[in-house]
């Protein structure tokens, strides 16, 4: 059974011991290294988000790129 945290996010234990959240469309959101901080951390995302004080610069989008010959 999934547990809804505030009927906005759930949260699930992933390999190593980490945390994800995820939303109701499945986005995951904040990974972290306990239960509660993952509850925590993403309580406090979707309020900035709500409230749009979030900070956009501090999201990050990483890509991986190889050069040179093989």
């Amino acid at each position: 059974m999934i547990e809804w945290y505030d009927d906005a996010f759930r949260v699930e234990e992933k390999k190593y011991g980490l945390w994800d959240s995820y939303d109701k469309e499945g986005k995951g959101l904040i990974t972290s290294l306990t239960e509660e901080q993952c509850v925590t951390a993403t309580r406090w995302y979707l309020k900035q988000i709500q409230e749009n004080t979030l900070d956009k610069t501090l999201e990050k989008t990483y890509t991986l790129e190889v050069g040179g010959k093989l």
